[in-house]
């Protein structure tokens, strides 16, 4: 008797899979109308049911949204950065504004125009420097997410989801975006319902 319960147990949990899988499939072909049809020209019948597949036990919801989590503290801790850069670049200025203020009140008329001359170079040194630091921030900050990128890839790939792999095609980083919007807005959609598993 017991063998028996297993089994039917077994072929029970098999059809709410494959109810899970029909149901997930279904949204997933509703959603896709709206992505742009270059997208939804190459997200085939299979990959679609693939990615169902994969969504099945709630998984990859919660990799996605650890990964957007981590992707949204990076985020915020780059902008606070580039902030903190811009305002000390500003304090910079400021106080060689007001240097410079001092100098031309304590300064001989017959200095003038070397005092002028020294602090329109020591204004474009500053200037240079700041544009420079600048430039290298925002040469770290693409470096730091196009890294997330990469590992977001990486993480997706061994958890098993369709489409994902390590890339910086940018058709295929965009295929990759256009997956995770799908699958953002089942999870929603099924947050909404209450039919998570």
């Amino acid at each position: 008797m017991d063998a028996y319960c297993g089994v039917s147990d077994d072929q029970s949990d098999a059809a709410r899979q494959q109810e899970r899988h029909y149901y997930l499939l279904s949204e997933l072909q509703v959603l896709v109308k709206d992505l742009p049809s270059s997208f939804q020209q190459r997200l085939s019948y299979t990959t679609l049911s693939d990615l169902a597949q994969a969504l099945i036990d709630g998984t990859v919801y919660e990799i996605v949204q650890g990964l957007l989590d981590i992707q949204h503290l990076t985020e915020k801790n780059l902008y606070n950065q580039r902030q903190k850069l811009h305002s000390e670049h500003r304090a910079l200025k400021q106080d060689l504004v007001r240097k410079h203020k001092q100098a031309l009140q304590t300064c001989k008329s017959h200095n003038l125009a070397v005092l002028k001359t020294n602090q329109r170079a020591e204004t474009e040194a500053l200037d240079q420097r700041v544009k420079d630091e600048q430039r290298m921030m925002d040469e770290k900050i693409v470096a730091e997410m196009d890294q997330k990128v990469l590992d977001q890839q990486n993480t997706l790939e061994k958890a098993g989801v369709p489409g994902f792999y390590i890339t910086t095609n940018p058709q295929e980083v965009m295929m990759q975006m256009n997956l995770l919007e799908l699958i953002l807005k089942l999870q929603q959609k099924e947050t909404h319902s209450g039919s998570l598993p």
